[in-house]
């Protein structure tokens, strides 16, 4: 079956742009989305806010996604507009889709953490370690949806901060995968295969737009964890996690990468491809690391004996939720030989002398000179 090529800019979803993503922002999408998909209420938030979902389709082929857990992590609910925008196209391959899957997609599962912008919900829970107990109403919500339709597939989708780095390269992991573990040993099961094959589609897609900045998550066990959960009921599930790309703290460009990613795991899903690729390719993705500073300055003269003399300094930029927007403040996290680390922006005091001074109060430091 042969797929239209895709016009990125045409389904971008224009109205909703930037960090900080609340129920408020994708409500006038959800409210005009007419007979092109089904729009429910699912369930209510610790606060009372409800928990929505959108139906595509009503194929054989049942995939599950759910994003926004984390309250701040809004990529990936960006992303499923726009891929929604794309299976609701007037294009013949968008129509097979619908005839051949039914796609429940849960935008925001925790919402009253998106409006506070925190990773946890109302209670202060982190809803990824929810899984077993299931303490939260949100836990609960999208348990009942997972055990009523009963997923082929389950997409968990997330954001991952600025720290971290592809392998031992100094490339971004703008977009990372895993294929959750399923028991202590980590071994491959069916579902589990199944989950890194498709891992392995959207990475040779990505490869084409991000090069050497695709990375595989940790894959420490933890049946707490949603994905490890799913797993462990044979259902094949995939942690999507959106980084950082150069220069696109919004993580708009993150977005588009997980557009494409999304669409071309449904895509092998659609034209029943998936036995095509090699579960085994999964393990040459690298590693995540975590080598990354937002700003790195190096050779830097600090005044103070606690430090080496000529130390370099990593900062990171905390994300603060100011008048209904977020603001990226520049905090020192570390001090000391940072060779084998990497800077988003790096600055070499031995080539910029007098680039730095830090106000009292920032660190145990008062004052730097290069």
């Amino acid at each position: 079956m042969q797929v239209p090529k895709i016009d990125y800019e045409l389904l971008r979803e224009n109205s909703v742009w930037g960090r900080y993503v609340i129920n408020d922002t994708i409500a006038a999408y959800l409210e005009n989305s007419g007979s092109l998909y089904k729009v429910e209420t699912i369930g209510k938030s610790v606060e009372k806010r409800p928990i929505q979902m959108i139906t595509l389709g009503n194929g054989q082929s049942k995939i599950l996604m759910w994003s926004q857990m984390h309250g701040n992590e809004s990529t990936t609910t960006k992303a499923v507009l726009d891929f929604i925008n794309w299976v609701r196209s007037s294009s013949k391959f968008a129509g097979k889709i619908q005839e051949r899957c039914t796609i429940k997609i849960i935008p925001m599962l925790n919402p009253d953490g998106a409006v506070s912008y925190t990773r946890a919900n109302a209670n202060k829970i982190d809803l990824n370690r929810d899984a077993q107990e299931r303490t939260q109403p949100e836990s609960k919500v999208l348990r009942k949806v997972f055990d009523s339709f009963k997923p082929d597939y389950a997409f968990n989708l997330h954001d991952q901060r600025t720290i971290f780095n592809v392998g031992q390269t100094p490339k971004p992991a703008t977009v990372s995968f895993l294929a959750p573990a399923h028991d202590e040993i980590r071994s491959v099961s069916d579902s589990r295969k199944v989950s890194m094959q498709l891992i392995v589609t959207m990475n040779h897609c990505l490869q084409q737009l991000i090069p050497g900045q695709v990375g595989r998550f940790d894959d420490s066990f933890n049946s707490n964890c949603v994905g490890d959960c799913f797993q462990m009921l044979g259902t094949p599930t995939i942690l999507f996690e959106a980084g950082h790309f150069p220069d696109d703290y919004e993580r708009e460009r993150t977005r588009e990468c997980i557009f494409w990613a999304l669409s071309k795991a449904i895509e092998v899903i659609t034209v029943g491809r998936i036995s095509e690729y090699d579960a085994k390719d999964y393990f040459s993705i690298p590693e995540n690391n975590k080598l990354f500073f937002d700003v790195l300055v190096k050779n830097v003269h600090v005044l103070s004996s606690l430090y080496d003399p000529r130390s370099s300094i990593g900062m990171l930029y905390e994300e603060v939720l100011k008048d209904g927007a977020v603001s990226f403040e520049l905090q020192i996290a570390e001090i000391g030989m940072l060779d084998t680390f990497f800077g988003h922006k790096t600055y070499d005091c031995t080539v910029m002398p007098d680039f730095l001074f830090l106000k009292e109060g920032n660190n145990p430091i008062t004052k730097l000179i290069c």
